[in-house]
């Protein structure tokens, strides 16, 4: 009697356990024919609209106190002649003091950097700015790019632009293969890439506080890019 309820109760679990979804093995999914990946780009020129440069002091004294000082001098009067100019984003940038030695290793003074870094839309001021400053610090980069803002309205506008070209190639595929028609399986959207040489420098100077010419700036433009990517299935 007591096998009888046994194999009873172990044919009911068997039946339990293949009846319930949770349980039961998911049915394999049925394998795709004739599918292609491809990709297509959109790309469109855009006015860099951003400034950003950097300026530096370099100073060697024998005495680390008297380095710092100068130093510390020197980026207060700048930064004080850029306040003049509201335009122009300033910040403090890499500042460094270390030791210089001779072919003996010995402590023979101390030499130290400070540094100054600008952004702003506004060219002129920018420009302006840089040539102040310039009678005391040195230029060390000038460098031109697209604003996040101007960036994204870009790309929101060739994004259309993109996906008529994935499918043109798609179009393209179909034909060749002889299908009747396809389906996009996939479809990615990918933005940000598309960066411009940094611009050369173009135009005249005009002259600027303290004898120092205004640098001449070009803002030049950058590419921006929309890649669309994805799988397609042919019928």
């Amino acid at each position: 009697m007591k096998r009888r309820t046994t194999l009873f109760l172990s044919f009911a679990l068997l039946a339990l356990i293949t009846r319930s979804p949770a349980l039961a093995q998911p049915a394999p999914e049925s394998t795709r024919y004739n599918t292609v990946d491809l990709q297509a780009d959109a790309q469109r020129e855009v006015g860099n609209d951003t400034l950003s440069a950097s300026l530096f002091v370099e100073l060697t004294e024998a005495d680390a106190a008297k380095l710092a000082d100068t130093l510390n001098r020197n980026t207060a009067d700048s930064l004080a002649v850029a306040k003049e100019f509201k335009s122009v984003r300033v910040r403090s940038g890499n500042n460094q003091t270390y030791p210089v030695y001779d072919r003996a290793q010995r402590l023979t003074a101390w030499r130290g950097r400070a540094e100054l870094r600008l952004e702003s839309k506004d060219f002129q001021a920018a420009a302006t700015l840089i040539g102040r400053l310039q009678s005391r610090m040195q230029l060390g980069q000038i460098g031109f790019s697209v604003s996040p803002e101007v960036r994204k309205a870009a790309e929101d506008e060739i994004i259309g632009e993109a996906i008529k070209a994935f499918r043109a190639r798609a179009d393209i595929v179909r034909t060749f293969l002889g299908a009747r028609g396809y389906k996009i399986r996939r479809l990615a959207v990918n933005t940000g890439g598309g960066f411009g040489p940094r611009p050369l420098m173009a135009r005249a100077g005009v002259a600027a506080a303290e004898g120092v010419a205004t640098p001449p700036l070009e803002g030049g433009v950058s590419q921006i890019t929309v890649s669309v990517n994805g799988t397609i299935e042919v019928e």
